[in-house]
């Protein structure tokens, strides 16, 4: 195998770094070398340094002067027939756990039968029009359900801290095998874009298919099939029962009608802390001005930003950070059910909407949830409170609460709203009476912190859109540590953001992998 004739890093302008001729010159430049004098120029890694005077293009490059590895470029996947496969799981839930577990399932000889409450990719685009102009909420099909989960519609970053669960790089060559673009594997930050994920995400659906596995779209789960604490299977909303070796539940943060069966089943489910806040909305100029300083971004993507302020209120400490944040993006309505307004944000791959949008939430503990009367639910319970309050206070429509920002920091009701980017339209309203008194002072506390680390962030020239509550589950369905099945029950293994164990399309797709892998060693115990 060949190693590489060089191994460089370098700073280059943006006009440079983002120009594939001019880029390749420079890093040959870099190396010593000539055009013509290599074989091959290998993009590692990119990244923006805007630390300086002027932002530059960080690169990392192999350069190669004789053939590189065939590794560079795969190993691409190969997925063997299981149409026949003698052991079955049922994976509830087609979002990225479901999917990537569906493809390790077939990878390690075992049929996967995927159930998935709302329509395939395509037909979900149909809801989402009747969401975003009728104010329509389908409960089984929606910006949350349907194929590819809610992160089918949420920017596609792929950008995820949980190095230690599985291997990113893995998932990552998986996304490209089966379409989408190679800049993932080179981008410090890499996004996919809200319009190219469709076809990622049938093509994903194409390969569990095409190797034998089974997709069932309009088939929600209704109940469970346990047998002395086991789990045997499950019964569909149609009354079919299905029965297999093993149970994937990866159903995504959103499925509370879940968490109820699972609680009135008797199955151990806990409260967890979660966050819940507001959506901000800037032109996405002022950013890029504020990131880049510079007044015109040229080559630059739209910037982003990462925020993080400790605020204290009765005694308590909590934190209140930028979330999800989208650059070049779009507000969306992610209801569920009617009578509840949820946002949340995405980008399409090119990032070149006018607006900037970011959720800005305050961390949620146990103790600010009212776990006495509602054990295991309190969470949830106090999701649906700020929902529909949302819903009402705007006048029961999808129409969201909103509020300038220097208005909301000064306590004062805003005579007229911005535009934006929510198709649905905002209401005027004093957001207190929608978040209540000490969540709204958290988040003041840190608008105007965050109004001091960028300027003009925390102005008239922003508004904040209610309500950004589905971060993350509020409830764990827990499972043990080594084997990831759950504790009481046998033949269920709780996965992904659902589960309380992913908090993204990258980590819940490792997760998906792990409860795959792990379904076959419970499979395997005794044989």
């Amino acid at each position: 195998m060949s190693a590489p004739f060089r191994e460089i890093e370098v700073l280059l302008p943006p006009a440079v770094a983002y120009d594939e001729f001019a880029r390749y010159e420079a890093l040959l430049h870099a190396a010593g070398l000539q055009p013509g004098q290599a074989d091959f120029v290998h993009l590692r890694k990119r990244s923006i340094d805007a630390r300086g005077r002027s932002p530059q293009v960080r690169l990392r490059a192999d350069i190669y002067q004789t053939p590189p590895p065939t590794s560079l470029f795969g190993p691409w996947f190969q997925y063997p027939d299981v149409s026949q496969a003698r052991r079955t799981v049922l994976i509830v839930g087609a979002g990225p756990a479901g999917l990537f577990a569906a493809l390790r399932c077939i990878e390690l000889g075992l049929k996967p039968i995927v159930l998935e409450r709302g329509k395939d990719v395509r037909t979900r685009r149909r809801d989402l029009a009747a969401l975003n102009k009728e104010h329509v909420v389908n409960p089984d099909s929606n910006y949350c359900f349907g194929e590819g989960g809610a992160g089918t519609y949420s920017d596609g970053k792929l950008y995820t801290r949980a190095t230690k669960r599985g291997d990113v790089g893995r998932i990552l060559r998986c996304l490209v095998q089966h379409g989408a673009t190679p800049d993932i594997l080179v981008d410090a930050h890499p996004h996919i874009g809200t319009n190219k994920l469709p076809s990622v995400v049938a093509a994903l659906r194409d390969s569990v298919l095409a190797a034998g596995g089974e997709v069932r779209f309009d088939t929600r789960v209704d109940d469970l099939v346990l047998d002395n604490h086991r789990l045997r299977g499950v019964v569909t909303a149609t009354g079919e029962a299905l029965e297999a070796d093993a149970v994937i539940l990866a159903t995504g943060h959103s499925a509370r009608d879940i968490y109820e069966l699972l609680h009135r089943r008797g199955v151990l489910i806990e409260a967890k802390p979660f966050a819940l806040g507001v959506r901000v909305e800037h032109q996405q100029e002022l950013i890029d001005r504020a990131q880049y300083r510079l007044n015109d971004r040229g080559e630059l993507p739209a910037a982003s930003y990462s925020l993080v302020h400790q605020t204290q209120w009765q005694g308590r400490q909590r934190g209140v950070f930028s979330f999800c944040m989208c650059p070049g993006g779009f507000i969306v309505p992610a209801a569920t059910a009617p009578g509840e307004v949820v946002v949340n944000g995405m980008s399409p791959s090119r990032r070149d909407s006018r607006f900037a949008n970011s959720g800005i939430v305050a961390a949620v503990e146990l103790e600010d949830m009212d776990v006495r009367q509602y054990g295991a639910l309190a969470g949830l319970r106090l999701q649906q409170q700020i929902e529909q309050r949302a819903c009402q206070v705007a006048g029961n429509t999808q129409r969201a609460p909103a509020q300038r920002l220097g208005d909301f920091l000064k306590g004062k009701l805003s005579a007229e709203l911005l535009e934006t980017s929510y198709q649905p339209g905002l209401v005027p309203v004093a957001m207190d009476d929608v978040l209540g008194a000490g969540l709204a002072e958290r988040l003041r506390q840190g608008f105007q912190d965050f109004g001091r680390k960028i300027p003009g962030y925390a102005t008239n020239a922003a508004q904040i859109v209610g309500v950004e509550s589905r971060t993350s589950s509020p409830v764990r369905i827990p499972r043990d540590r080594d084997t990831l099945e759950h504790p009481e029950v046998r033949g269920l293994f709780p996965c992904g953001e659902g589960a309380g164990y992913a908090g993204g399309i990258v980590s819940a797709a490792m997760d998906g992998e792990r409860c795959a892998e792990a379904a076959l060693a419970s499979l395997s115990v005794g044989v």
